[in-house]
This record gives structure tokens, C-alpha cells and sequence, in this order.
């Protein structure tokens, strides 16, 4: 009987070293969720004030949204080198310019700034006002 051996060969990550980026923030009433991508669009680093140990309605916070923004930013300059990115900023939440503040404590140079919230033009059509 022939036996063969199972060879586990392990990948080995080579480091990426990446300077500009793209830092997506969408913000709602409830949470804010912070994703830093490199140009091409590959996610590097993705946050929120969960996973920094915010819960409930503390996540809706400014202040939440302040250090989830540090967190995800001082992991993406720690392990990929991110030195400047690109904000793109979603939604009508309270850590809209929090986050820009705790990326920028962390030492990401924010080099543009752009507002994607979506509007209705003239939107859905309202509903029936009850009879007086």
C-alpha cells in the first residue's frame, strides 16, 4: 500500500505598501461604517464603533464614530502605510465630520473631499391626509 503524504504548503503574504487610498464613510441615524480601500478599490481596513465596543444607541454618537475613524486609520497606516486618501462621505448621520477629525488625528492627509448623500428629486408621493 502506498502512502502519501500530505504536504501543507502555506501562503505567505507579501506586505502591501500603499500611500493613497480611498476612505468610503456611510453614516445613518444608528451607525457609522468606515471602509479605507487602495485606488483599485480593494478594501484594506473596514470599521465601525462596534467593533471598537460601542453598543446600542452609543454607536449613533459623534463620539463613536471619532474612534471607530481612529482605529480603522491608525491600523491602515500601521500595516499598509497609508499616508493620504480620499473621503467619500454618505448618509445624513451625526459622525459625518467626526470621522473626517479622527482620520486626520491619526495622520491621514484627507486630499478630497466629496459628498455622495442621496437626494430625492421631488421623491415618493406623500401620503393620504386623514379625514377631519
Amino acid at each position: 500500500m502506498a502512502t502519501t503524504a500530505n504536504t501543507k504548503t502555506k501562503k505567505t503574504a507579501k506586505k502591501k505598501s500603499v500611500q493613497t487610498g480611498v476612505v468610503s464613510i456611510q453614516t445613518t441615524f444608528n451607525n457609522t461604517i468606515i471602509s479605507i480601500c487602495d485606488e483599485n478599490g480593494e478594501l484594506l481596513v473596514q470599521g465601525s464603533p462596534a467593533v471598537v465596543g460601542f453598543k446600542g444607541s452609543k454607536r449613533s454618537t459623534a463620539f463613536a464614530a471619532t474612534k471607530a475613524a481612529m482605529h480603522a486609520g491608525e491600523i491602515a497606516v500601521k500595516r499598509f502605510g497609508l499616508k493620504e486618501a480620499k473621503a467619500i462621505i454618505k448618509g445624513p448621520g451625526a459622525g459625518r465630520n467626526a470621522t473626517i477629525k479622527g482620520l486626520d488625528s491619526v495622520g491621514i492627509k484627507i486630499t478630497q473631499l466629496i459628498d455622495k448623500t442621496p437626494l430625492p428629486h421631488n421623491g415618493c408621493r406623500p401620503r393620504k391626509l386623514p379625514r377631519k
